[in-house]
């Protein structure tokens, strides 16, 4: 996933040259960012197209929305999910806004990249996924891709688009090998992937839950459990065409998701399934989610903290034993 984020931006760049990246440490001279995302643009295509800034996340993003008003598409990077929390006025009072503030007059074709997750004994206050807060904010898109070649074309799709894009990436999926990206494409935003067919539960999901979730499919399979995975990759706009239809199939939903259970956007997909199949179901939406509660330091209490296989499977059986099959 690291190799097609970064392709997206090169290619992105190279389309187009109003495309501007500009954060923390992005410069080659940097290092190009703490992970390497960016690393190779600057010498690509030189040191003002790509803008190491200082520690400010609400003067990078104040900064992008400012080119995006000039004419450009920049791509901002605030290094972790719970740094938005300094540029919540900027992303949420300004990027979201202009467009309906302006009568439609002037867009803001900014993208904002995050990386965020637990497993890496980042502790509390780096960890967070907060994706609910900005799906429940109307004017921004919201992305959380599940592997490289859906990183790359949506990335892709977000920088071309007119309005504000949040692209939230999973750390520790940085390192996972995935399909062959295909150069030169994109993925359109709003609308879910079929990662896994099946008839007898539907598990709605995002980032690495899908990934989960697959792996439990595949295992079910041997004892006659047929799961179908459905990849929102979007939550804003949410395909809730594709999530009607999966339900409507299996009549058993499961949402998972590694952001806090509690308040989260599992509650928003449960609704609108209940709200257009409530008298079909064979059983109440289930939610997997993180505790109501920081993300631990230590190693084993994050280890039972994150959301994962084992609780996505246990999810499974229990919706079956409950709408009477067993499991």
């Amino acid at each position: 996933m690291l190799q097609a984020i970064n392709f997206a931006l090169h290619d992105a760049m190279t389309e187009d040259s109003k495309v501007l990246v500009l954060g923390e440490d992005v410069g080659d001279d940097e290092g190009g960012g703490i992970i390497g995302v960016t690393r190779g643009l600057t010498r690509a295509f030189g040191p003002k197209r790509v803008r190491s800034t200082p520690i400010a996340e609400q003067a990078i993003v104040g900064a992008a929305i400012g080119s995006a008003l000039c004419g450009y598409r920049p791509v901002a990077e605030i290094m972790l999910m719970n740094f938005t929390t300094v540029a919540m006025d900027m992303i949420v009072n300004h990027a979201a806004k202009l467009r309906f503030m302006s009568g439609g007059q002037t867009s803001v074709p900014i993208t904002i990249r995050t990386m965020t997750g637990a497993g890496m004994s980042n502790g509390g206050q780096h960890s967070d996924f907060l994706e609910g807060w900005f799906a429940h904010t109307a004017g921004l898109k919201v992305v959380i891709p599940s592997n490289a070649a859906d990183a790359y074309g949506l990335l892709r799709s977000c920088i071309r688009d007119p309005d504000p894009c949040l692209f939230v990436e999973t750390l520790p999926l940085y390192w996972v090998s995935g399909q062959t990206i295909e150069r030169g494409g994109s993925i359109p935003l709003g609308k879910a992937r079929i990662a896994q067919s099946g008839t007898d539960v539907t598990v709605a999901s995002y980032g690495r839950q899908v990934n989960d979730a697959v792996a439990v499919a595949r295992r079910l399979s041997a004892e006659g459990i047929s799961i179908e995975v459905l990849d929102m990759r979007t939550l804003s706009p949410l395909d809730t065409t594709a999530l009607i239809e999966s339900a409507r199939k299996t009549r058993r939903v499961i949402v998972a998701h590694e952001a806090v259970q509690r308040f989260g956007p599992g509650a928003e997909i449960a609704a609108v399934i209940h709200e257009a199949l409530f008298d079909r179901l064979l059983a109440p939406v289930r939610r997997v989610g993180a505790p109501f509660s920081p993300v631990p330091f230590s190693k084993p209490l994050e280890t039972a903290y994150l959301p994962g296989e084992r609780q996505i499977e246990s999810a499974v059986r229990e919706i079956l034993k409950r709408s009477g099959k067993g499991a």
